[in-house]
């Protein structure tokens, strides 16, 4: 495997977005599995990423963090798989990668964690509310093919597992729109591979555990 670029992930995290973007880029790659209760927050992994935060990527020298910024970068480092559109057609590209960073993100979270912004506080809050944000991802991918034009981008990628991730978890409703999007693109066989990939890790780890006498 390729030492130029390495992933360091948990196939339980936020980093299965980012080998579903590793596998539709194509390229060789390293991983390099971290664990919630050891390395995740030791001294090595600090220096990649202070936050002590799933996925990163390193690349020669460059370190990117983010999940979107990975999608986002990688598109970009290796354009010849076609993920990101031209520079001059990128509003939508752009616009929904970081909604999905930002609004649906946050809003998702603070609904788990039982935080709901009254009336009056949606305006501090930058996704106002889940409702909302729901409403207005659903006007990005409904009567869509892709939600950056007509072509699959780095954008689907995030955007898609955001939806697919909340609709298995039930943070997301299962709308009409949510689901024929995500059928589309989760059957593409790089998000196949991706899913077999970390689900065999998952099932190693399990297997490795010390069994009860």
């Amino acid at each position: 495997m390729s030492k130029d670029l390495i992933f360091y992930t948990n196939p339980m995290s936020r980093g299965r977005i980012v080998r579903w973007m590793l596998e539709e880029v194509g390229q060789p790659y390293e991983t390099v599995i971290l664990d919630y209760a050891s390395n995740l927050k030791g001294p090595e992994y600090l220096a990649i990423n202070p936050m002590g935060k799933i996925p990163a990527i390193k690349h020669g020298d460059t370190v990117v963090t983010e999940g979107a910024a990975i999608c986002a970068y990688l598109a970009d480092a290796f354009p010849q798989a076609g993920l990101a559109p031209p520079t001059t057609e990128r509003g939508d590209y752009y616009r929904w990668l970081f909604f999905a960073a930002g609004c649906v993100e946050a809003a998702v979270t603070a609904r788990s964690l039982g935080f709901e912004p009254k009336p009056e506080q949606k305006r501090m809050a930058g996704f106002g509310s889940l409702d909302d944000t729901l409403a207005a991802l659903e006007t990005a991918v409904a009567g869509r093919e892709y939600i950056a034009g007509g072509k699959f981008s780095a954008a689907d990628v995030y955007v898609g597992s955001q939806i697919g991730w909340g609709m298995q978890f039930g943070s997301i409703d299962k709308r009409p729109a949510f689901t024929a999007y995500w059928d589309r693109i989760s059957n593409r066989p790089a998000a196949v591979r991706a899913r077999e990939i970390d689900d065999g890790l998952i099932a190693q780890a399990q297997q490795a555990q010390p069994q009860p006498a």
